[in-house]
């Protein structure tokens, strides 16, 4: 089995991955607070988890995926001020918080599935395991790391020496309300909400030791985690936005709990961008995967863009880019249907069976390099371009695609199924040739070609890719 290295956000260096407990490997994911549509930048960061967990599966891991669903307890902030964004969501809609969030937990498995992401193990909503955050926060008070205000229960982070050092803050240096909004019944600005009372009119609340309340937002995580991983265990992934608040409260409240950090791997990937800004709801630039259907692109072409960037570096997204990518693809898929045709499996030389060999090995030491996946991808395409026979080869691409996700295996009889507008540009282009106007007609291939199609003319008449 090949060693794996992969970049620990904790210490910020790559270090290679050994499992608490081989073969067996739990991974948390934080996923999404289902209060509007998953956009585009939040599946960016599930693509590329999905990639990391099929690729332990491939080198032999027994791979546990868990990821988390807000649906109480998150700010319009990510700390302890704002509105809850689940009632934000439910007045904005004109709906129940508790149909907000079925409404956007579908629409964010639809995305899943159009990604061809596969779905954790666990998915788990945070308003079905309020006894266990309860249980948690139970247990960090009992370890003396709480105080009461009127607020609610509080985290004490001055009782948590190691507090700054996750994401590497200068708390001397952060005047108060930098980073938290100013609680002068707090002990220090950065202190953090386990347990909200103070909110009579919030919708969803619960009974608690402390008083009628709700969650924060941080303890889901922790609580959920080490419910279905335990104290300890392999991964935790998230964006890079989650490291100087979620995450650091986060390992705040394993030392609280359990006198230790929970994860041993802290993954971050970096985000998607447009034009350079982040995408969110907020920047108005939201893009759902919904839309790109709609635009007539395969979702997969999105796949196809995102793995072809480094997860900590992120990407930028433009239409020209993804038309790109689906191009590409398009192109990827015409040659693996060519190969799997083909079919002529021979018996294979010395030279060919290392070559086979030499493949898969070049692959996996892509991926094992922290998910250098452009690189696999290479390896892909140049399997396609050799001389190994290709039965063989289509055996190969598609146990590649095991961790690529791109559906190489349930490639059909992709006929084009072309828009009415593109049909009647075609028209009026063969109009034009028929009658010999070959400088227009060239002009109207042109618009046809910046819209993502290719078009061939032959003896036999043209044809439209």
């Amino acid at each position: 089995m090949s060693k794996i290295f992969l970049f620990n956000t904790l210490t910020r260096k790559k270090e290679e991955f050994v499992p608490l407990s081989p073969p067996n490997v739990g991974i948390y994911s934080c996923g999404p607070t289902v209060y509007w549509n998953q956009h585009i930048g939040h599946m960016y960061a599930y693509v590329q988890w999905d990639v990391l967990t099929r690729f332990l599966k491939r080198m032999g891991y027994n791979v546990k995926w868990v990821m988390n669903i807000t649906d109480v307890g998150h700010m319009t902030s990510d700390e302890d001020i704002g509105e809850d964004k689940m009632e934000k969501g439910a007045k904005r809609d004109n709906l129940s918080v508790w149909q907000i969030a079925d409404k956007y937990i579908n629409q964010f498995l639809d995305s899943v599935d159009k990604l061809n992401i596969k779905r954790p193990d666990v998915l788990c909503r945070a308003t079905e395991h309020i006894g266990d955050q309860i249980d948690l926060i139970k247990k960090i008070e009992a370890r003396g790391f709480t105080y009461r205000t009127s607020t609610g229960i509080v985290f004490d982070t001055g009782k948590f020496s190691d507090y700054h050092k996750f994401a590497r803050l200068n708390l001397n240096k952060q005047s108060p309300g930098m980073r938290v909004e100013v609680d002068k019944e707090k002990k220090n600005p950065w202190d953090f909400l386990l347990w909200v009372t103070n909110q009579p009119q919030h919708i969803m609340k619960w009974d608690s030791p402390w008083g009628v309340g709700f969650p924060g937002w941080h303890i889901e995580c922790t609580a959920m985690s080490t419910k279905y991983l335990g104290e300890r265990f392999d991964i935790h992934t998230g964006g890079k936005e989650h490291v100087p608040v979620h995450h650091t409260n986060e390992i705040a409240q394993g030392y609280g709990a359990f006198g230790r950090m929970t994860a041993n791997y802290w993954l971050h990937n970096a985000w998607l961008t447009l034009k350079g800004e982040k995408i969110s709801k907020s920047m108005g630039n939201m893009i759902t995967v919904a839309d790109i259907v709609e635009k007539g692109f395969n979702p997969i072409s999105l796949r196809y863009l995102i793995l072809n960037s480094n997860y900590r570096k992120g990407a930028d997204f433009s239409w020209d880019a993804l038309r790109s990518a689906e191009n590409a693809l398009n192109n990827l898929y015409e040659i693996v249907n060519l190969t799997k045709s083909e079919n002529n499996r021979t018996e294979l030389s010395a030279e060919k069976q290392e070559k086979i060999r030499s493949f898969q090995d070049e692959f996996n030491q892509s991926i094992s390099d922290d998910l250098n996946v452009t690189k696999g991808l290479s390896v892909l395409w140049k399997t396609l371009k050799s001389n190994i026979p290709a039965g063989d080869k289509y055996d190969l691409v598609l146990s590649f695609d095991e961790v690529l996700g791109l559906g190489l295996g349930f490639i059909k009889d992709r006929r084009l199924q072309i828009t009415k507008e593109i049909q009647e540009l075609l028209d009026k282009r063969e109009k034009l040739r028929g009658e010999g106007k070959f400088s227009e007609a060239d002009k109207i291939r042109e618009k046809i070609e910046e819209k993502g199609y290719r078009v061939s003319d032959s003896e036999k008449g043209s044809t439209v890719k």
